[in-house]
């Protein structure tokens, strides 16, 4: 087989293992069990699905490109209630990330061995095939920068990149950094790292002043990107950057810069085990060394993918409660530069004894068969308020006559998508994306505009509703408390 023939092979096998990892988690009901899992389908729903329906919907905290997706296929009830389509994309994803991911290693060392570490290691990761399963995010992420990372290497390895020739990098490069920088905001600095390190490269191999209007080239493509998203979230939410309002400060590292770098590192091994990190930052440092000589300098570029690690950092000591999926791309990464470590290697003996120290070793510390790797019982933080809030939802339904729903989007999406199953659709509750209703509702109280009011009372200290009727007696006049569970309060209209 050739070498440009066992990426495509691998990506093969790693459709297979997603869909046989989907299968696995909707058959134990992991698959939505994450409550930001079916927040995306509900803000990609409500596009269509509302009361004041219209493009304006996307604009929210999260980046659009993963809704946009979602928009049409979330409208079909089983796709929207199963988040069928939602785990269809992030297993293509994980097929693009992992065929990226080889192809990556091959086109750094030529060797085939080096596609099959990154393939394997990224394959028997129990925390990205339960990703992959599910509707989140971080699939498309990685699929989207692994490929900047990879069209941009293959690009400046180029002799006429930096000589008098090829100027304009290829198209498929700038939709990539488009793309990407559409998709989760870890992008944003490892698009950044890229381009700067881009410039470096050049500088190294003699482009001089044509430098600059390489890079500006390049990074025209996701400033558009940058600059479309924060037009729409100012038209949309009135905000140009939605920066806090949606999470409680947490003490735990709040204003700790080593304990907050230290909690980066520690969610990095729980993810991917600590011979797969260890090997990979080892690897990484040596990639560094190796750009000090002009031709081996574009082997700086897959370092940037260690810029994702600035955002949970920053998250982390600006008080944002720990989670390990924030980690997700370093471990990723991890595999890539394992992948390349081996490829490196001048000895076929060597190369081939450290292929299978670290597929072993990722096998024994995070098999892939394993139920309580750190991302699946993340995600199943919200089941036990799941479960409660079924006698909520029994509540509403049997005492349902087609009133509106005051509810906050911003706390209570997931549940607005577990309240599908029984029949509910987002055009039946007023919420922020209801704009003046909305606010309406706020200024006045629910009764007037609303027959039931939903309350999250105790995630993140309660939601915007939950304030107002602590903050003010008169808020909740003329509604009655009907039931609880699970956190959350149901009013309705006397």
């Amino acid at each position: 087989m050739t070498t440009s023939r066992l990426p495509r092979l691998l990506a093969a096998v790693a459709f297979a293992s997603g869909i046989s990892a989907w299968i696995r988690f909707l058959h134990s009901d992991l698959v939505l069990s994450h409550y930001d899992a079916k927040a995306h389908l509900v803000v990609a729903r409500r596009v269509i699905d509302n009361i004041t329906p219209g493009w304006q919907q996307i604009g929210a905290v999260w980046l659009p490109l993963p809704h946009l997706l979602q928009i049409l296929p979330t409208q079909i009830d089983l796709f929207y209630r199963t988040g069928a389509a939602g785990s269809l994309l992030s297993i293509a994803s994980f097929v693009v990330a992992v065929w990226a991911g080889a192809q990556l290693a091959t086109a750094m060392t030529g060797s085939p061995l080096a596609a099959a570490t990154v393939a394997a290691i990224l394959m028997v990761n129990p925390n990205l095939l339960y990703l992959q399963s599910t509707p989140m995010t971080e699939p498309l992420l990685l699929a989207t920068v692994f490929l900047v990372v990879l069209w941009l290497y293959e690009w400046i390895s180029l002799p006429a990149t930096a000589g008098s020739g090829k100027l304009h990098a290829p198209g498929k490069l700038g939709w990539a950094l488009f793309l990407a920088a559409w998709t989760r905001y870890e992008a944003w600095l490892v698009i950044a790292a890229a381009l700067i390190v881009t410039a470096y490269v050049l500088v190294r191999r003699g482009s001089g002043i044509r430098t600059v209007t390489i890079t500006a080239r390049l990074a025209a493509w996701p400033a558009a990107a940058v600059g479309l998203f924060l037009v729409n979230s100012r038209i949309s939410t009135g905000r140009w950057f939605v920066t806090g309002g949606f999470y409680e400060v947490d003490p735990t590292y709040h204003g700790l810069i080593v304990k907050s770098a230290i909690a980066v590192w520690w969610g990095t091994h729980r993810l991917s085990g600590y011979v797969v990190e260890s090997v990979a930052l080892m690897t990484a440092a040596w990639l560094v060394v190796q750009a000090f000589r002009p031709a081996t300098s574009a082997r700086l570029v897959p370092v940037a993918l260690l810029a994702a690690a600035v955002l949970p950092f920053y998250g982390f000591v600006e008080g944002h409660p720990f989670r390990v999926r924030y980690m997700v791309t370093l471990a990723a990464a991890s595999g890539i530069f394992c992948g390349v470590a081996v490829g490196l290697m001048r000895r076929r003996s060597v190369a081939i004894s450290l292929a299978v120290i670290l597929v072993v070793a990722a096998l024994v510390e995070a098999p892939p068969w394993q139920d309580d790797a750190p991302m699946i019982l993340e995600a199943q933080w919200d089941v036990p308020r799941t479960i409660e809030r079924r006698a909520v939802t029994d509540c509403l339904q049997h005492q349902y006559g087609g009133e509106k729903i005051l509810a906050s989007m911003g706390s209570l999406a997931h549940y607005m998508q577990e309240l599908s199953r029984a029949g509910f659709a987002i055009a039946d509750f007023i919420h922020e994306g209801n704009g003046e209703l909305w606010d309406f509702a706020l200024k006045t109280g629910p009764a007037p505009h609303a027959g039931w009011m939903i309350i999250e009372e105790q995630s993140e200290g309660g939601d915007i509703l939950a304030r107002r009727v602590r903050e003010d007696a008169d808020f909740s006049r003329g509604m009655v408390r009907t039931c609880e569970g699970g956190g959350v309060a149901l009013y309705r209209r006397q």
